[in-house]
């Protein structure tokens, strides 16, 4: 199986604002009467390792096509989404178009995004989306292959819970979302395995804010920026060619930077970094020092 990269997952993960969506690619044609195009996008936030493989084989949404999804927000999702009875006919399961193949997550970094599915399905408000695994998952560190496990008892899919009303409606009848894997936050090493708890961060560009800078010298380049506030805490990996890092899918905030730095040069921590109205804020330059 080719290599691609992309992907995200979350097995059962609730998602607040959920989305997903094109930003460097979108689906352009018209949908019919009734129906509408939803394109799915991944983008990840860093891990510290090489690559992070995931396996994907199919993806379907559970889209609502009452007039009031409301009424079905006392649903057991979980038991819908493992393939359980619906309470009624209006929830109807669409499979989107996507490439099966591995998928290399940390090829979407500092704003790099992917277009991952997209299809013409009916009208209606989206409840689950559900990724298909298949069986070959794995990570690279410091360049040793390892395999990527699924905990004990959990099942080789993942759900995603929606409210319904997190897509970006960006054009007739077209909506588009993105999703934020965060491979820190998901992959848990226990001695010589590791496990995936997957921790999804659900945004849409245009109603999120973004942290963006560069790093100097290129001796004293972090791993990892971590930008955080009281109620949110995102990652970035700097660009090794120039130094450059950016967040985006930040919550109106507060925030701060913190850069640990490498080879004896000292951390350093900004603050006061405030983020609202999805605005973009640069810090510039930051210079680290011995």
């Amino acid at each position: 199986m080719k290599t691609k990269i992309l992907f995200s997952l979350a097995i059962t993960a609730i998602v607040a604002s959920t989305l997903i969506v094109a930003c460097t690619k979108s689906n352009s044609a018209s949908a019919p009467a009734g129906a509408q195009n939803v394109s799915l996008l991944l983008t990840d936030a860093p891990g510290f390792y090489n690559n992070v493989y995931l396996d994907v084989k199919s993806v379907e949404v559970l889209v609502d096509t009452s007039t009031n999804t409301r009424k079905h927000d006392g649903c057991d999702w979980d038991r819908i989404g493992g393939g359980g009875p619906k309470p009624d006919s209006s929830l109807i399961w669409e499979s989107l178009n996507v490439s099966a193949a591995v998928y290399d997550l940390l090829k979407l970094q500092n704003g790099v995004d992917t277009l991952f599915a997209t299809a013409t399905i009916p009208v209606g408000s989206i409840r689950l989306i559900k990724i298909d695994l298949g069986t070959n998952n794995s990570i690279v560190k410091d360049s040793v292959t390892y395999n990527l496990q699924l905990p004990p008892g959990a099942p080789s899919y993942v759900l995603v819970k929606l409210n319904g009303n997190e897509f970006e409606h960006y054009a007739a009848n077209a909506s588009r979302l993105w999703l934020d894997f965060n491979v820190q936050r998901s992959i848990l090493q226990v001695g010589t395995t590791f496990y995936l708890n997957p921790f999804l961060t659900a945004f849409v560009v245009s109603q999120s804010g973004t942290v963006a800078g560069s790093v100097a010298p290129s001796a004293a380049w972090p791993e990892i920026v971590t930008v955080y506030g009281p109620n949110d805490t995102a990652y970035a990996f700097v660009n090794r060619n120039n130094g450059n890092f950016k967040i985006r899918g930040l919550k109106d905030g507060t925030y701060s930077a913190n850069f640990h730095a490498s080879n004896g040069y000292l951390d350093s921590t900004i603050t006061n970094i405030t983020i609202s109205n999805a605005n973009t804020v640069n810090v510039g330059t930051i210079t680290l020092h011995k």
